[in-house]
Order: C-alpha cells, then sequence, then structure tokens
C-alpha cells in the first residue's frame, strides 16, 4: 500500500515488527504470568474508523491491563486488523513461517502517556496484545455487528459508532488468554517507533471465510481495494522470543491425565 511510500528512516531500525516467531527456539520464562484484565468485560459506545490502512475501534480509557511482567499498567487506546485478500492469508506475524487470515491488535499505552506519539518516545510506552483468526466452518455471531458496520466505511476517513460491544466478544474467553509468546518490538506502521512490548497470544478466534472476506470491501487512501495490509516479517537481528509457562493450563492438563489413568486403574 501507499502507506510504505511514508516510511521513513525510523522503519529500519534494529527492533523492528512483526517477526516470525520459531516455536522450537523460543524461551519459557516463568514471569509471564496471566494478565489481569480491567474493563475488558465492560460495554461500550466505540467509533469504528476506516482510517485508510486498516479498520480501527477506538476504545475507553476505562479498558486497562497489567501483569503479564510488564513494568506497568497500561490503558487501550484502539485496536485495528491485518488481512489478506478475500479472507487469504493476511497475519503480519508468522509461526513457523505460517500465516493466519487476520491478526487483531489491541493497542495500549502506559497510564502517564495521553497518546499513542507520547508513548512511542519511550521503549517499553506502548503493549500490544496480538491475536490471530483463523477460518472456521461457521460464522462467529459475536463479529456480526462489527462486521455488518464495514459496509458504512468503505470510503477512508470515514466512521460509524458500535453500540454497546465490549473487547471481550473479540477474543478468547480469559481461561485461554494464559499461553503468549513476548517480544520486544516496533509499531508496524510508519515511523514504527520501537517501542513495543508485543504480546501474541496462542489461542485463535474463529470467523468464517464470509466474515473474512467482508474486510475486503474497504478502500485504501488511494481509492485501491484494502486487501494484504500487512506488514512483512522483519529480522530479530539477535532478539530473543520468550513463551509464557501457561502453568495453569499445563497443570489442569496434568491432573486430567492422573484422574484418567486412575479412574482406568480401579477397572483392572
Amino acid at each position: 500500500p501507499e502507506l510504505w511510500g511514508l516510511v521513513s528512516q525510523t522503519c529500519n531500525g534494529r527492533s523492528q515488527s512483526p517477526v516470525n516467531i520459531v516455536t522450537r527456539k523460543v524461551l519459557p520464562d516463568e514471569r509471564l504470568t496471566p494478565f489481569h484484565f480491567t474493563g475488558y468485560k465492560e460495554t461500550f459506545y466505540g467509533s469504528l474508523i476506516n482510517n485508510g490502512h486498516s479498520v480501527q475501534l477506538n476504545l475507553p480509557s476505562s479498558i486497562q491491563i497489567k501483569g503479564g511482567n510488564l513494568v506497568d499498567e497500561y490503558k487501550a487506546i484502539q485496536f485495528h486488523l491485518h488481512w489478506g485478500k478475500d479472507g487469504g492469508l493476511g497475519s503480519e506475524h508468522t509461526i513457523d513461517g505460517e500465516k493466519f487470515p487476520m491478526e487483531m491488535h489491541i493497542v495500549h499505552i502506559k497510564e502517564e502517556y495521553d497518546s499513542l506519539a507520547e508513548a512511542s518516545k519511550d521503549s517499553t510506552g506502548v503493549a500490544v496484545l496480538g491475536f490471530f483468526f483463523q477460518e472456521s466452518e461457521s460464522a462467529n455471531e459475536k463479529y456480526d455487528h462489527l462486521i455488518s458496520a464495514l459496509k458504512y466505511i468503505s470510503q477512508p476517513k470515514t466512521n460509524v459508532t458500535l453500540v454497546g460491544v465490549s473487547l471481550d466478544m473479540f477474543i478468547p474467553s480469559e481461561i485461554n488468554r494464559t499461553k503468549y509468546f513476548r517480544y520486544k518490538g516496533s509499531l508496524t506502521t510508519p515511523d514504527c517507533a520501537e517501542a513495543v512490548v508485543w504480546t501474541l497470544f496462542e489461542s485463535t478466534i474463529p470467523l468464517s471465510r464470509n466474515q473474512l472476506t467482508a474486510f475486503s470491501q474497504l478502500l485504501f487512501y488511494d481509492g485501491q481495494k484494502m486487501v494484504n495490509n500487512y506488514r512483512p516479517v522483519q529480522p530479530l537481528n539477535g532478539r530473543e522470543v520468550y513463551y509464557s509457562s501457561g502453568q495453569l493450563a499445563l497443570v489442569s492438563c496434568v491432573l486430567f491425565t492422573k484422574s484418567v489413568l486412575l479412574s482406568s486403574a480401579s477397572f483392572i
């Protein structure tokens, strides 16, 4: 997209995003505990915007996160999406070289800052939660409201208000948010400030092919169809990617296995 015609020198840094995560090289880190989510269940009125390079939902600052080895408490400002063409592959990050059809970024900034621009000057000023989408057989009804609103914002710089939505509607349930990858990187659009603590969750969000395809009806700044609005993966340049132990899930799995073994032993 034309967006990349604007790339300044800052997009040539050494800690750029997105990246390819090689699962056999990730380092387990027990400090990556489950997050504490505030306001994720609350309903709000949000402005859904075609910003010329993505679709963005503005979020109230009462939505906050802490924990997960973040240095501070962070407040949400918006989420936006990256996708392919007509439901094809279009995530920004990849896992073992595999792309997903779509990726959501929930952008948070440190409590003390008033804007993304201000937070971007701090190397840990921004915390982004990333979620991958997978194509499912059936439609995800929780997305109906958002997807049906897309037809009103096909033109750049247009917006529509979503009523009575909550952030929890759009992402995996909290119990499925304990397993995630973590690394230090950048914003993926100019000026690509290297100010982001990235968290990418393992649990995916299901959408049907029709739902995924609906995003391709939007138009870029230049009037072209808004497709493939992702940045290619960037070199890690020696950065490490960490993995939450996701201990809760592991523990319950071990207990379940034990109880199965014990119950089958009683039949012997």
